[in-house]
């Protein structure tokens, strides 16, 4: 293993150095396959899944207590009805923007070097977009009559109210869940029908049923690659309008801090960033711990951190706005905004959110720090801690003081929001660690095809 991994480092091909170099195409596909077929995560993966169905429970008895009890047993009150339940929705949803954007964007773009992050970024949207979907539905309080959202078939003739944003933030979510599944289960297609070859048994069985009967015939190609394209087009513009929906949710209120055009594009940035910070958090351990250095190369993580750093300018560019703005209009409760924000009760969050979205990642601009994995999964984690902490700024940082003085009102969360919130950590955990047992993490066929193309 080590030797190819020397042939991936040392190959210098102009138009790809990403591309394992010394593998070829039968070697990728058994290499892959086999991280399926065989037990080669060991006892890592079981004590990984372990603490995460740990976590689960506590997701379980906290969704149990809320269903039994209600809201009530949340933080939130009169002055914040929003709480910690819509600032992990928003910072779940951000998280799921990012495998969207290297399947699809860059797959329009033309960009080889997505191959190898492709599949598992693909994963990690599908499952933070089931998390960030808990949160809504758990905060209507009759969660089981979620379905009133849907403009379904009725005697009454009702239908949703469109001008709400619970409406909009239901659409926008089904649709991106939706068409970011099948377009993952359409690039695994091709990958399980590999599988399926090489395996025995019951496994084969499986493995038969799921990939739909694909026996890579030029008919088959040809129908996948336009199929695939078709949706790349349709999840592309998702990227943006998901987050802009979200965003909206805010910004057509008229509270200080939140009616402000800048949010779309604020939002959209800073899903990207936090999006690209996950991927990297979940690249580096996998590399190690799954041998995949010929795949997940030192060139994927720098051209991550690239993008991390360049929508860590935009990010900052929106909170220079924000404050700008805010100064420029010279209205009373815009000013005491900005205030609050440096010297209320929730600034020590404020300044670290600056340190974390905004000063840390400009170590990227250092190629040596760029190409340290272990670095960039530390500053990773501490972008994601910051983004987190701007969603609960944005969300309890504006409503415990709006234009009414006698009605502000600080938030504490309750035992009861924090562990629905690491209780998403054990959902997450335990379906992706699933997900990386039972389903090719690199795309196979994908990879191939790029070892072609770079021999030719």
């Amino acid at each position: 293993m080590s030797s190819k991994v020397d042939k991936v480092e040392r190959h210098s091909h102009p138009p790809d150095p990403v591309v394992g170099g010394g593998l070829s195409g039968a070697d990728v596909v058994d290499d892959i396959s086999a991280h399926v077929l065989t037990d080669r995560l060991g006892q890592i993966w079981w004590v990984a899944l372990g603490c995460s169905l740990l976590l689960l429970t506590v997701f379980a008895i906290s969704v149990a207590v809320l269903l039994w009890k209600g809201v009530g047993v949340w933080g939130i009150h009169d002055t914040v009805g929003w709480g910690l339940a819509i600032t992990n929705f928003v910072w779940w949803i951000g998280i799921g923007h990012a495998g969207t954007f290297i399947s699809a964007f860059l797959l329009l773009m033309s960009q080889g070097w997505r191959t190898s992050i492709n599949r598992f970024a693909e994963g990690m949207t599908l499952l933070a977009v089931a998390c960030a979907g808990v949160f809504p539905l758990l905060h209507l309080g009759r969660p089981w009559l979620f379905y009133w959202l849907m403009p379904y078939p009725n005697r009454m003739a009702l239908w949703p109210q469109w001008r709400s944003p619970l409406i909009w933030d239901f659409v926008a979510v089904s649709t991106y869940g939706s068409v970011s599944l099948l377009f993952w289960y359409l690039g695994l297609v091709p990958d399980l029908a590999a599988v399926r070859d090489r395996a025995t048994g019951r496994k084969k069985k499986v493995y038969a049923l799921l990939c739909l009967g694909w026996r890579g015939s030029a008919y088959h190609w040809s129908y996948h690659q336009r199929a695939y394209l078709i949706l790349a087009a349709l999840a592309t513009p998702l990227v943006v309008s998901v987050h802009s929906i979200v965003s909206l949710d805010f910004s057509v209120a008229i509270l200080p801090g939140w009616h402000s055009t800048i949010f779309p594009p604020y939002f959209v940035a800073g899903a990207i960033l936090s999006g690209f910070a996950m991927v990297i958090t979940l690249a580096v351990p996998l590399r190690a711990w799954m041998k995949l250095e010929n795949y997940i190369t030192l060139k994927h993580l720098e051209n991550s951190a690239k993008l991390m750093l360049i929508t860590s300018f935009i990010v900052t560019y929106g909170y220079a706005s924000e404050i700008f703005f805010g100064w420029w209009s010279g209205e009373v409760f815009h000013m005491a905004h900005l205030k609050h924000l440096f010297t209320g009760a929730y600034s020590p969050l404020w300044f670290v959110v600056l340190l974390c979205n905004s000063i840390l990642p400009q170590l990227l601009w250092w190629r040596k720090f760029r190409t340290s994995p272990w670095a960039l999964f530390w500053l990773s984690l501490a972008v994601n801690v910051g983004m987190w902490g701007e969603r609960y700024i944005i969300v309890v940082g504006t409503l415990y003081k709006d234009y009414l003085p006698s009605a502000w009102r600080l938030y504490h969360a309750t035992i009861w929001d924090w562990g629905l919130f690491l209780g998403t950590f054990g959902l997450f955990g335990s379906l992706f660690l699933l997900f990386i047992r039972y389903v090719p993490v690199i795309s196979i066929h994908e990879m191939v095809e790029l070892i072609k193309e770079d021999k030719e």
